[in-house]
C-alpha cells in the first residue's frame, strides 16, 4: 500500500515536471532571418512576457500599434525584443510585424523634402511620433519616411528604428 503510494507521488510529480522539461528541450529554431532585426507592433495591445511562453508573467503591455522594436533572439514561435528604452521581454510573435517603422527621438525634429538640412521642412515633427521607413540610401545618414502622410527625410540620428549604414529599400 505505501509503495503504490509512493509510486502514484512519483508519476504525479513526473506529470507535472513534463511540460517544464519539453519546454526546455523545445527546438530553439527561429525564421532564419538576420539578428538584430527591426518589426513593428501589430496590434494596440501587445504583453511582454519575462520568459518565451504563456506561462511565464507579463511584464509590460505596449498600447501604441506600429511601435517599432528590435528582435534580438528567437525561441520557436517566441521574439526577444527591445524597445527604444532599452527595455528587453519576450513577444509572440503573431503580435509584430515586418512593416517597418521608427519613433522620433530627442526633441522636435524637422522632416524635409529632400536629404540635406538647408532643404525645405516638410513638417516638424515631435518626439514619440511614430512613422513608416520607406528608404535609407546606402550609406545616407538620411532616410525616406512617411509621417502622418508627410513624407520626407530625417537624419537617422533624429529616430529610432534603422541601424547605421543599414540599407533600406
Amino acid at each position: 500500500m505505501k509503495r503504490r503510494r509512493i509510486a502514484a507521488r512519483l508519476v504525479a510529480i513526473f506529470l507535472m515536471l513534463a511540460p517544464t522539461w519539453a519546454g526546455a528541450q523545445a527546438p530553439t529554431q527561429g525564421t532564419g532571418l538576420p539578428l538584430p532585426r527591426f518589426v513593428s507592433l501589430r496590434a494596440d495591445e501587445v504583453n511582454m512576457r519575462t520568459g518565451p511562453g504563456v506561462r511565464y508573467p507579463v511584464e509590460w503591455v505596449y498600447k501604441r500599434k506600429d511601435l517599432p522594436v528590435e528582435v534580438i533572439a528567437e525561441f520557436g514561435t517566441w521574439r526577444k525584443v527591445r524597445d527604444v528604452q532599452g527595455t528587453q521581454g519576450w513577444v509572440h510573435q503573431s503580435m509584430l510585424s515586418n512593416q517597418r517603422t521608427i519613433t522620433v527621438t530627442g526633441g522636435v525634429q524637422t522632416l524635409r523634402k529632400r536629404p540635406r538640412a538647408d532643404s525645405e521642412a516638410v513638417a516638424q515633427v515631435e518626439a514619440d511620433v511614430i512613422g513608416t521607413l520607406l528608404e535609407c540610401p546606402e550609406g545616407s545618414t538620411w532616410c525616406r519616411l512617411d509621417i502622418a502622410g508627410h513624407a520626407g527625410w530625417l537624419r537617422r540620428s533624429e529616430f529610432w528604428g534603422s541601424y547605421p549604414g543599414e540599407t533600406v529599400k
